[in-house]
């Protein structure tokens, strides 16, 4: 069986500038994720997707191949993460490239582990009737509880006024997408069998030290303090 990776990484980011290639602890954040996957042994071809020559060159310097430069039009900010994969997944096959499973491993993944993205992908050819497997993270909080603020007088609504008095262990566990690895074979990337998030999908979950999305400066300072916290435990 033959896999590739597909990590998108396009030059435009507005809200971290640079974020795909910015340093982070010590090396540019997207090498996280190429390292894992070349770590796992899992793939045939790392491929990283960038319309931007100095992520390119950073993306091969850290073993990853960067055979086309991705079209503008697939560079923007409302193009989807699907769409880029089709376009890496069909590029390839027109080059005569086989394989079967594709993994698409996001950028800024520093906490990626090889052996959640070979444990997800072995549960997901061990599930039948499933297309789909990606990395999920559970809520610290209670998200019931959540509330919004109007920023114009102050107010706050709730968004489930009836659970405000629940205790914590009444309440159902609540998850959310990792940001980190999403599977699947390669035509039903193409195809999209009801998508990530429906019954088509299984989640593997991660331990919430390992998880942390990054979209702000305040994310980025987060996700390097619990970096750090976590070398430091395993001595390094």
């Amino acid at each position: 069986m033959k896999n590739i990776a597909i990590i998108p990484a396009r030059g435009g980011s507005k809200r971290i500038p640079r974020k795909n290639i910015r340093e982070f602890c010590g090396k540019p954040i997207i090498a996280y994720s190429i390292e894992a996957a070349l770590r796992s042994q899992l793939f045939e071809h790392v491929i990283v997707s960038t319309d931007d020559e100095e992520i390119a060159a950073i993306s091969r310097k850290y073993g990853a191949e960067v055979p086309f430069v991705r079209p503008a039009n697939l560079s923007d900010d409302y193009t989807g993460t699907n769409e880029v994969v089709v376009h890496a997944i069909q590029y390839l096959q027109k080059q005569g490239v086989d394989f079967n499973y594709v993994c698409c491993l996001y950028a800024t993944a520093p906490f990626v582990q090889q052996q959640h993205l070979q444990e997800a992908l072995e549960q997901l050819m061990n599930c039948k009737g499933k297309y789909y497997a990606f990395s999920v993270g559970k809520f610290d909080y209670p998200v019931q509880r959540s509330f919004t603020i109007n920023v114009e007088n102050k107010n706050i609504s709730l968004l489930n006024p009836e659970s405000i008095g629940a205790r914590s262990q009444d309440l159902p566990d609540v998850y959310h997408d990792a940001g980190q690895f999403y599977w699947a074979l390669a035509q039903d990337f193409v195809e999209i069998k009801g998508g990530t998030f429906s019954e088509f999908s299984i989640p593997y979950i991660l331990p919430n030290y390992l998880v942390q999305d990054i979209d702000t400066e305040d994310d980025w300072r987060r996700a390097e303090y619990m970096y750090q916290a976590y070398l430091a435990e395993l001595g390094q």
